[in-house]
């Protein structure tokens, strides 16, 4: 058991440590992910600003109403295209911050049973008779804020991996319409 206060406090500081190291870390990771899609989203929306723009210019300048269906066909796939590309880059970031999330946490996590692990040991060391109560209260205390951290990384991989999957499924419903909207070969306009 802890010989004295100082141990004790010691091991408390050490499980704050390794609890704001992890939420650091993870945080860290949040922050570089939302920097990514941000200058995707910017990205995208120049690009869509300056093609919606080129779209109406020869919209206004269409001699006949065929003419003017014919330059709103030509940038309907275009702009199917880039909404489909724009879901593979998000699918990409997405899943590189997953990728490096999950190797954050892994690595966080298993510092964090080690230093418990040496902990629980420290603890059930030198227990002196009528002590043995406490020591247990101890070990459930530090047991209980490992499995924390477990329950903390699970419920983050899960949240992770529903994202990637909405990310998924909305990129594939973009190419299921831009197939849809491609013309036969052979057919007409």
């Amino acid at each position: 058991m802890f010989n004295n206060p100082e141990q004790f406090a010691s091991a408390t500081k050490t499980l704050f440590d390794l609890q704001m190291q992890t939420f650091n870390a993870l945080a860290s990771k949040a922050v570089q992910g939302v920097e990514q899609v941000v200058a995707l989203n910017l990205a995208t929306a120049k690009q869509s600003l300056e093609n919606t723009l080129e779209a109406g210019r020869q919209l206004s300048q269409a001699q006949d109403p065929k003419a003017a269906m014919d330059a709103l066909s030509a940038h309907m796939q275009p702009g199917m295209t880039e909404a489909t590309a724009y879901g593979d880059q998000l699918k990409q970031i997405i899943g590189d911050i997953k990728n490096e999330f999950e190797q954050a946490a892994d690595t966080h996590l298993a510092e964090a049973k080690n230093t418990l692990s040496a902990l629980i040991y420290d603890v059930t060391q030198n227990v002196k008779p009528g002590q043995e109560n406490a020591v247990e209260i101890i070990k459930v205390a530090i047991e209980n804020a490992f499995k924390g951290y477990e329950q903390v990384t699970q419920s983050t991989r899960e949240a992770m991996h529903r994202v990637e999957e909405q990310v998924a499924r909305a990129t594939e419903q973009l190419r299921a319409a831009q197939s849809q909207a491609q013309p036969a070969p052979g057919a007409r306009h």
